[in-house]
């Protein structure tokens, strides 16, 4: 592993332990075992690989968030979104310093133009994903989701006649980004995947 490879390592390192504000370029040095002119030679400035370990990070959360989410193929949408959230739940719980960077990231967008431009590709992403996974396979319109047509698991689904599906996904995100503060902040009392299900459904109930 080059310098360069070793402070992105030891760059996400600290990310991960100290937080994007409390990181110093002493302590990517100390991390990764390399020296502070290698920075300036391979990124410029902290900054600049701060953002670059930040853009590897998100990676390495999406890679996770796909990871955590099993969901039966043949389950209904409400057994779906719950299996979501319960996957997202369990994985907050088990990979703790990476879900709380996520969060981390959001703070640093309207900082860094490139770090912002590919949350909001990540997260129109995502929207599309989730509507398909949900609604097994009926994608978001091309034009309120974005994306190549292709769901979750990599099949194309029938695009709905009007936009109204697109916010599914939009709301799995949402619930997402929640479910992650309150997993992280209060682990006892964060609900889960079922209950969330269970809270859309007392809702419709109360709607008559």
């Amino acid at each position: 592993m080059g310098h360069r490879e070793q402070l992105l390592e030891g760059a996400k390192r600290c990310l991960y332990e100290r937080g994007y504000a409390r990181t110093t370029a002493r302590d990517i040095v100390a991390a990764s075992g390399t020296n502070l002119a290698s920075i300036g030679y391979h990124f410029g400035s902290k900054d600049a690989l701060l953002t670059a370990a930040m853009i590897e990070a998100m990676d390495e959360w999406g890679d996770e968030l796909g990871r955590a989410i099993v969901v039966d193929p043949g389950a209904t949408p409400p057994d779906r979104l719950a299996a979501i959230w319960t996957g997202v739940a369990e994985s907050v719980t088990n990979h703790r310093p990476l879900w709380a960077a996520s969060i981390d990231l959001l703070t640093q967008m309207d900082h860094q133009p490139e770090l912002r431009e590919r949350l909001a590709a990540a997260i129109e992403a995502g929207r599309v994903s989730f509507t398909s996974l949900v609604l097994a396979g009926v994608e978001a319109p091309a034009d309120a989701g974005g994306g190549n047509g292709a769901g979750a698991n990599g099949s194309a689904g029938k695009t709905p006649a009007d936009g109204s599906a697109s916010a599914v996904g939009s709301l799995v995100m949402a619930v997402i980004t929640g479910l992650t503060v309150q997993c992280l902040l209060d682990p006892e009392r964060a609900p889960s995947g079922s209950d969330l299900v269970a809270a859309i459904r007392t809702i419709e109930e109360a709607a008559g």
